[in-house]
Order: C-alpha cells, then structure tokens, then sequence
C-alpha cells in the first residue's frame, strides 16, 4: 500500500473513531466510551502521521483487550437467550444487551489496534 494511501486510511478511521466518541455523548456512561474512542483515535492519527511506535499503544491494547474478556459472560448469556436484537431500540431492556453492545465497541477498537500495538519499527 503506497504511503499517501496508508495516511488517508489511518486518518479516515481516526475520524471515524472521534466521531463514535461523539455520539456517545448521550449514554448514561459516557464518561467511559468517549475516552476510549477518542484515544483510539489518537493512536489512528499516530499512525496516519508515522510517528515512532508508540510504546503506550501496546499498554492500551493489553488494557481493551483484558476489558473485553469480562464481558464474555453477558455475551454468553445474549447467546443462550436466542440473541435477542440488540439494535432493535435505543433503550436497552435488559442489562446484557448494553453490555453486549459494549462488548463489540471494545472489539472494534481492539481490531484497529492490532496492527498499531505490534507494529515494528519501520524505517522510511
């Protein structure tokens, strides 16, 4: 991937991610989800910009990753309930579903941090 390509992509998904921080602003925890898109986020424009690998970005993704796994159990219970919508309405009607919907915004931020957390340095 040439490297104009490789900024435009990384800036894209940092954009993306800030505006998922946005439209957080209007859930009960918001005082969690924003900081985790927007630092995300911030990883994204790292990237984008070719800075030095950023040690703090393997930390963060440790971090998401170990959040992640404890929702497993309220994943599992989605899955034994027949897996109810989850999109059906904005209000949740049972706790699961919230935490199940926190399940994947973790796991869509875990996918875009795999390749920032165990990036090599790479000479340009």
């Amino acid at each position: 991937m040439s490297l104009q390509l490789r900024k435009i992509s990384w800036s894209f998904l940092a954009i993306l991610y800030v505006l998922f921080g946005a439209l957080q602003y209007n859930d009960p925890d918001w005082y969690i989800w924003i900081p985790v898109y927007v630092i995300t986020a911030y990883f994204l424009f790292g990237e984008s910009r070719r800075r030095e690998q950023n040690p703090m970005a393997f930390y963060f993704f440790v971090i998401l990753i170990i959040w992640w796994l404890l929702y497993i159990p309220d994943v599992i219970q989605w899955f034994q309930d027949g897996m109810p919508s989850i999109t059906g309405s904005m209000k949740a009607e049972s706790m699961y579903i919230e935490l199940v919907r926190e399940f994947f915004g973790l796991f869509i931020c875990i996918i875009v941090m795999i390749p920032i957390a165990f990036r090599k340095k790479i000479k340009i």
